[in-house]
């Protein structure tokens, strides 16, 4: 690589695209040699998102010209991501695909909630890009699958029970701002559908659960879980809850230690005592944390908050890219 790494953001006419081309723009050790956009090609990124001040043009993918780079963060959607992340790899070009497409281990289950993989011989080649979980690994990838929003709160919230045993049971209610959607969707809703309203969507099959499971039978807790995504009228923000059954007895004072001493040392997790709301982490890395007993159920609640665009999507896969560029990890975050 050359002494500042180059690197390409493809789909940076969508939200997380777009803030994703924002931070590696103004990322102190890094040049933003590409952006790409299947709609929007021939407008400066500017001009399609004002709030990123990316003076490049949008351009069509070329696998061959957008091939050179040292790196790239790949926002294309579920099974477009694939060929173009295929092409990318085979060119030796280190890639953070935000899509779902390399998140899943095992293909049959993959197959079942995605329908079939558009690039096979590269499934199960990337590592699973929560840093809070897999720091090491992802040091080391050439591939890095960015965990989807939903999944990296709700598994930042869990994993100090999952670790100890502690997750016999556990119901996830996470709600959303409409950015979750994408730009496509977003632009093409009603603002009354949205606006003074709370609505689940996908129950019982958001794809976003065997993403979850999988990684909490990582760390121990094998289980099937309860998910239900709602949306609601905020443009970004996300607040999971979740109402763990433990195996057994657990404290006040016992989960208080059992969180501090989880993230003692990470950077970009706040554990509080209060209920986090989403305006605190807002346009930041960070994710807030509070965890509470309910001796009179004898369940443990969980509350975590992130910003769905950044830790959610585009300010984690530039930690990611950090990581496997062997930068610090919080430049250009902070």
């Amino acid at each position: 690589m050359s002494s500042v790494p180059s690197v390409a953001v493809l789909g940076a006419a969508g939200y997380a695209g777009a803030i994703a081309a924002a931070l590696v723009h103004r990322h102190p050790e890094l040049e933003l040699a590409h952006v790409t956009a299947r709609a929007d090609a021939g407008r400066r990124l500017a001009d399609v998102h004002p709030r990123s001040r990316v003076p490049l043009t949008l351009e069509d993918f070329d696998p061959d010209r957008h091939g050179t780079v040292d790196a790239a963060l790949v926002a294309y959607p579920h099974g477009a991501s694939a060929p173009v992340v295929a092409a990318l790899r085979d060119r030796g070009v280190k890639v953070v695909d935000l899509s779902a497409d390399f998140r899943l281990r095992d293909r049959p289950t993959y197959d079942a909630w995605y329908g079939e993989h558009r690039a096979p011989a590269h499934f199960g080649t990337g590592v699973y890009g929560l840093p809070e979980l897999h720091r090491e690994a992802i040091a080391g990838a050439e591939l890095v699958a960015n965990p989807g929003c939903y999944p990296t709160a709700a598994l930042l919230g869990l994993a100090p029970l999952a670790r100890a045993g502690e997750l016999a049971d556990v119901v996830i209610d996470a709600k959303s701002g409409v950015s979750g959607a994408g730009r496509g969707a977003t632009e093409t809703t009603h603002f009354v559908s949205a606006d003074e309203n709370v609505l689940p969507y996908k129950v019982g099959a958001h794809r976003h659960t065997p993403e979850i499971e999988q990684e909490l039978g990582r760390l121990g807790a094998e289980l099937r879980i309860t998910f239900t995504p709602h949306l609601v009228p905020l443009a970004q923000g996300e607040l999971v809850s979740a109402y763990v059954t433990p195996s057994s007895a657990v404290d006040a004072d016992g989960l208080r230690a059992l969180y501090a001493e989880a993230y003692a040392a990470e950077p970009w997790v706040e554990v509080v005592d209060g209920p986090p709301g989403v305006l605190e982490v807002r346009d930041t890395n960070f994710c807030r944390i509070s965890v509470h007993a309910d001796p009179r159920s004898h369940r443990i609640i969980v509350f975590a908050a992130i910003d769905n665009l950044w830790k959610g999507a585009a300010s984690q896969a530039v930690q990611n890219l950090n990581l496997m560029l062997g930068l610090p990890e919080s430049a250009g975050l902070a």
